[in-house]
């Protein structure tokens, strides 16, 4: 047994979902979270100021001793993974886990991805995908705009602008005829229904969170690192806008408790 905390982070508060799935996948572990939401986002920077917000991500995570770090985010797990390889304790990334699945679940070979301008560039779930079977197609398509459109809380299934917004991104993917779709941003799923509705009920939707929770539960069950008693879940975060509270409850259904602000330059 191992009763210190999973260590979660994230470039903001997407990654909340990330631990609502951890929370349902592993209802006996305890969560210490970091959200970056004073430099969110992270889609559009370079690779090296990613890699630069991740490592002091890693290092405040560390601090709090916790057993393993999962990066909740696409964009730091497509170009900013390798910031985990020289860590005490296991890394994981939002990546590997779902490729793993979309090629499992793919009955046509032909696999779709959206996500952020970063993730997206990387080509990270391509070259997965690519390694487990080179035979699949990945259409990749860049959907920056979801991610304001769900924090502004405009989630609603029959929400016009969502809509359109998710056919105008997704007409070439769905076009191309591929049978499963891979959410490759942390608020993604929270558009699921809207999603689904478009690329229609053939296709299979890849929820980074549920494969990341379910990857994170096997790893902790076969190291023999499962809590039997764990501590309160903790939040930190780097900055609070208008719009935290909603988006916190649109992420993960409720309020937070434990939660602390950190300047930025603390880190």
């Amino acid at each position: 047994m191992d009763n210190r905390s999973i260590g979660v982070f994230d470039s903001g508060l997407g990654g909340l979902t990330v631990v609502k799935e951890l929370n349902k996948r592993l209802p006996g572990e305890s969560i210490i979270y970091f959200g970056d939401t004073g430099r969110v986002p992270y889609g559009t920077r370079s690779s090296e100021t990613v890699s630069l917000y991740a490592a002091q991500a890693e290092s405040l995570l560390l601090r709090h001793d916790v057993k393993m770090i999962i990066a909740a985010c696409g964009t730091v797990s497509s170009v900013a993974a390798h910031t985990g390889d020289c860590l005490p304790v296991k890394f994981m990334g939002v990546v590997a886990s779902a490729a793993k699945e979309a090629a499992g679940a793919t009955k046509n070979g032909r696999v779709g991805v959206i996500g952020t301008t970063a993730t997206v560039n990387s080509g990270a779930f391509n070259r997965h995908i690519a390694a487990i079977d080179s035979g699949i197609e990945v259409f990749s398509g860049e959907c920056p705009l979801l991610v304001p459109l769900v924090e502004n809380g405009w989630i609603d299934r029959e929400d016009e602008v969502t809509r359109l917004t998710v056919q105008r991104y997704l007409a070439p993917i769905r076009a191309a005829g591929v049978d499963t779709l891979i959410l490759g941003c942390t608020h993604f799923p929270v558009l699921s229904g809207i999603i689904a509705d478009y690329m229609g009920g053939g296709c299979v939707l890849v929820n980074t969170g549920r494969t990341t929770a379910a990857a994170a539960g096997e790893y902790l069950e076969q190291s023999c690192m499962l809590s039997d008693s764990p501590l309160a879940d903790r939040y930190f975060f780097t900055d609070k806008n208008a719009a935290f509270e909603r988006t916190v409850n649109i992420l993960m259904g409720h309020d937070l408790e434990n939660m602390e602000f950190i300047p930025v330059d603390s880190l």
